[in-house]
């Protein structure tokens, strides 16, 4: 009995194609088409019987296949007809809406009230001045550039973050492009190396090296000096920015495979046609903190003196205080830094990745900037910031624990059409945003979406002067912690000063340790090398690990056998406490 239940559907569509067709000929033609339609249901159920794959095809042959049709559209229904508008997966439709909204010049405003739950854990918001400031110009920058920089940046302080041709169509690209030099902003290059469609529109550049050294790599894919001074010396290239890890998959490499491996992209990136291409998970041209340093000064130098820095999602914090030190230590300082949290999410990654790896930008931009503080070097080296910024708030938030500017990778995706489909890794991104197919390429027109780029940029900046003005101040460089307000429970709430307390200027300088942090993981640090003097294990235990409040660092010899011990696992962390 249950054989036939569970196969009624098939012997019904076997009944029908046969009935169709004995109606064909007995009656009318007309009898054909449902009898073609129900033959080929009768094939497609005995093509489910027999495969081997698929145990629901198997077991309900025919109707079975609505499971897997479901499956396909359950994003689409979701996200049409179930999605609150503030569910996060991973933009809440509010969010989306408001980039479209300024992008397209649309009204931005809600009338009724927020529908945000202010009583929520977690809630954010600014305090604002009985004495507000009038808005100025909303066109806000800062300079780039430390005392060995000879071509210091004016910068936005909204840029659009690192995204690869070959991750964006070439549509894409152009439009981002455009739109930065319709805006006057700056347009980041991701690893993938400079295109033609990066040069074509004249937007401003920051070329991001990652470890393959896509653009400058010689033939075996090391670092090319040659290649690299060729390309930095372009006019539209404003700075060089080395990405040691990204939040969307940090410590983690690729593979390109062959097939991807297109004229446009190989000639982008220097590597042969239709060959596979490793993108390593670690850089080839430095090991130590000291030579990721002095491999900043090369590039400085070889760029004609452009502002030089690198971009990390904070890990275990003691490798982030080895570079701290390493420029104690050489004198040598990048230019600007730029802070990715875990929640950035433009590069596909395995799903632990995207999960569970790397800090969240608030804890790591947090804890890069007291660590610049402590050692009297925040006001040499700017603070750029990325991951999940979209709002005029989200940059004042971020800003106010530290960062100088901010970068959005799919804010701006959304400027140029995309519509959260998440379909990027398969190639078939229906707003042609992501993908490399011709056809589905052609329906993102550039001189449009250009024009929303710069819309979105100018518009968002002009919120942010707003609220600045609300909060008493006049420019974003004036935020600080105390002007952010979160909700902790019900009855509590806390200024970010509190839950993110400053380190003083030199502090760790003078060996005073007053947050736990930098107490216990400071001392671990070394410049020479990424690996820890000991373990945390024995920092904790007090083990030759943290030393008193009243002390200076505790040096461990390389011959002690706590130097060679491995830090335990599940230990990265970086907030103060």
């Amino acid at each position: 009995m249950s054989f036939v239940s569970r196969h009624t559907a098939f012997y019904l569509v076997i009944l029908a194609a046969l009935a169709s067709l004995v109606f064909t000929f007995a009656f009318s033609i007309w009898w054909l088409a449902p009898a073609l339609v129900f033959g080929a249901l009768t094939a497609l159920g005995v093509r489910d019987l027999t495969q081997t794959r698929h145990t629901i095809r198997r077991n309900y042959p025919v109707i079975g296949n609505l499971r897997y049709l479901f499956e396909f559209i359950r994003p689409e229904i979701r996200q049409y007809f179930l999605e609150e508008d503030s569910a996060e997966l991973p933009f809440s439709r509010s969010d989306r809406s408001l980039v479209y909204q300024r992008a397209k010049r649309t009204i931005d405003k809600r009338p009724f009230g927020t529908q945000e739950n202010v009583y929520g854990d977690g809630y954010e918001w600014i305090n604002h001045s009985m004495s507000p400031t009038k808005p100025k110009d909303s066109d806000f920058r800062i300079t780039v550039g430390g005392p060995a920089c000879t071509q210091p940046y004016s910068l936005s302080v909204f840029n659009i973050s690192a995204m690869s041709f070959g991750a964006l169509s070439a549509n894409a690209v152009m439009a981002m492009n455009k739109g930065a030099a319709l805006g006057n902003f700056a347009h980041d290059t991701g690893e993938g190396g400079i295109s033609r469609y990066h040069e074509m529109h004249g937007g401003d550049l920051i070329w991001n090296i990652g470890s393959g050294y896509f653009g400058c790599r010689d033939e075996k894919g090391r670092f090319s000096e040659e290649l690299f001074a060729r390309r930095a010396t372009h006019p539209n290239v404003k700075m060089i920015e080395i990405k040691l890890s990204q939040g969307a998959k940090p410590g983690h490499g690729g593979i390109l495979p062959a097939s991807k491996v297109t004229p446009e992209i190989a000639e982008a990136r220097g590597i042969p046609v239709w060959r596979e291409c490793d993108s390593p998970s670690r850089h080839g041209a430095f090991d130590t903190p000291i030579e990721l340093l002095e491999f900043v000064q090369k590039l400085r130098e070889l760029s004609g003196g452009k502002p030089v820095g690198f971009k990390l999602c904070i890990g275990h914090p003691w490798e982030w205080f080895a570079i701290a030190k390493a420029m104690l230590k050489t004198g040598i300082t990048p230019d600007f830094i730029v802070v990715d949290g875990a929640e950035g999410g433009t590069g596909a990654a395995p799903i632990e990745f995207v999960n569970h790896v790397g800090t969240p930008l608030r804890e790591g931009l947090r804890l890069v900037h007291s660590t610049l503080v402590g050692i009297g070097l925040r006001e040499q080296i700017k603070l750029g910031a990325s991951g999940k910024i979209i709002s005029a708030f989200d940059m004042a938030r971020t800003m106010a624990l530290g960062a100088d500017w901010c970068n959005s990778a799919r804010g701006f995706m959304f400027a140029v059409g995309c519509i959260q489909a998440q379909a990027c890794h398969t190639d078939k991104c229906p707003t042609g945003v992501t993908t490399q197919d011709p056809g589905r390429q052609k329906g993102l027109v550039v001189g449009d979406k250009a024009q929303r780029v710069a819309n979105y940029h100018g518009n968002t900046l002009k919120a942010l002067a707003e609220l600045l003005a609300a909060a008493g101040v006049e420019h974003p460089g004036d935020l600080r912690p105390h002007h952010i307000v979160r909700r902790i429970s019900a009855s509590r709430v806390s200024v970010l000063s509190a839950l993110f307390p400053d380190l003083a200027k030199g502090e760790l300088l003078e060996g005073k340790y007053s947050q736990t942090i930098f107490r216990v993981t400071w001392p671990m640090a070394q410049a020479e090398s990424f690996a820890p003097l000991y373990s945390l294990s024995a920092a904790l235990s007090g083990l030759g690990g943290p030393p008193h409040e009243d002390s200076g660092p505790t040096v461990v010899p390389a011959s002690s056998p706590r130097a060679n011990a491995s830090p335990e696992a599940g230990t990265n962390s970086a907030a103060p406490a």
